[in-house]
């Protein structure tokens, strides 16, 4: 049976599909707001970005009179703002070929480098979420290599009130072998012999853990030496006066000193505690026995030589009420530890509800002067193929493109994880 040309439809079709087989993050975050996006308005697209409704959140009340709460609810927007894109050539006879032959030679390998740059999108939201277990280290410290290390994770998590289904792990290579050879010597048949023979690790405390190369490395900052401090009191602010900032439940800024007379880094993703600041369950309001993490959302690329810096962090510092977050407000000068040293590389492991962030993968449109555009979709995945021919060498060049946007909606639903055991 002679082969038949193939068409952009075609390879279109083969493309989305392979493209979301191989996603990793992509097919263990939220992606319902992808319909958002196709919704039109009065008539009218809604455009690149959409409103997303933080969950509202409420006290119980410990006596029989009502006590009427308003619902109050924050937002944060998403924009589909991130391309990626793959081109390649096909020449005319390659274009002869059967599909499969074509997808296996050309297709996947392209496919496989762009599902590793949207999950990369995914994974670098890691900044945003302000839990880290175990103890941030370097070198073979830093490898999860027991299944207590592990647990940290989920017991971070139930701390937290994070639902128990569609919980994902995402660890990198080293953590994940690491783990997969801790479990070859257990007496367990189901997670022995897997763990030895195909080196799967599986579900592990009822999670799907995954390896992914793409895990991002965070380069700490110079200022992570610095025996750094509170600087003023009442820092706290309200829910009702940060509702909308990008983090959920809110964000603040915070002041800082004791940074020394040196031009320091504080870079997004950089975690510390505050000295008698304690977490809170976010349902029961009940104080946890750990110190509330924090995480700064925007880079601090410089502190002058006061020594003083001003972070943005998330969560917010806020005292009391159905949002509440910590159990006291910071005294002035009270320590912070931050997570880590001075200029050292930590993997971001990552453990996390599907709900704490969300990908959306946009169609594309098909340009006007255009001949021939492809535009699959394929459980919610998009994609767009553009032919244009070269006459000169009898080459037909291709571009991919995909749009997509990413969020954290809910950082509290997740945390990092490394090695060691110890937290901050």
């Amino acid at each position: 049976m002679p082969n038949t040309i193939l068409n952009p439809s075609i390879i279109a079709k083969a493309a989305v599909r392979i493209l979301d087989n191989e996603l990793v993050m992509g097919k263990r975050v939220y992606r319902g707001y992808e319909d958002e996006f196709g919704k039109k308005v009065n008539g009218y697209d809604v455009g690149d970005t959409i409103s997303i409704r933080k969950p509202t959140q409420f006290t119980v009340r410990s006596v029989i009179t009502a006590s009427v709460q308003d619902v109050v609810e924050g937002k944060l927007t998403m924009t589909a703002n991130n391309v990626r894109g793959v081109d390649f050539a096909f020449t005319s006879q390659q274009l002869t070929l059967n599909i499969s032959e074509l997808s296996e030679r050309v297709i996947r390998p392209a496919m496989v480098q762009l599902a590793n740059a949207i999950d990369l999108a995914v994974m670098a939201e890691f900044f945003r979420v302000p839990n880290w277990v175990g103890q941030p280290a370097t070198g073979a410290d830093a490898t999860i290599n027991s299944f207590a290390e592990f647990a940290l994770g989920p017991e971070r998590l139930d701390q937290y009130a994070v639902p128990a289904e569609d919980r994902t792990a995402v660890l990198s290579p080293e953590s994940y072998w690491g783990l997969v050879g801790s479990q070859t010597a257990l007496f367990l048949q189901s997670v022995g012999q897997p763990a030895y023979r195909t080196g799967e690790a599986g579900m592990i405390a009822g999670i799907p853990t995954y390896m992914s190369q793409n895990v991002p490395t965070m380069v700490q900052g110079t200022g992570a030496d610095a025996s750094a401090q509170v600087d003023g009191a009442a820092q706290q602010v309200t829910y009702a006066n940060v509702l909308n900032s990008e983090s959920t439940p809110a964000q603040q800024t915070l002041n800082l000193k004791g940074f020394g007379a040196s031009v320091l880094t504080i870079p997004a993703g950089t975690v510390f505690s505050i000295a008698n600041v304690f977490a809170v369950n976010p349902i029961t309001k009940a104080v946890l026995p750990f110190l509330q993490h924090f995480t700064v959302v925007t880079a601090t690329s410089s502190v002058i030589t006061t020594g003083l810096a001003a972070v943005v962090i998330s969560p917010a510092i806020i005292t009391s009420g159905a949002f509440q977050t910590v159990n006291s407000i910071p005294a002035d000068s009270a320590n912070i530890t931050i997570a880590g040293a001075a200029s050292a590389l930590y993997r971001q492991n990552m453990m996390f509800h599907k709900n704490a962030f969300a990908l959306a993968m946009v169609p594309m449109v098909k340009p006007a002067g255009a001949v021939d555009v492809a535009r699959e979709t394929y459980k919610g995945t998009s994609v767009r193929l553009v032919p244009y021919y070269d006459g000169a060498s009898d080459t037909s060049n291709w571009r991919c493109d995909v749009l997509f946007g990413v969020k954290t909606v809910d950082g509290r639903l997740a945390t990092r994880i490394s090695g060691t055991g110890a937290t901050i």
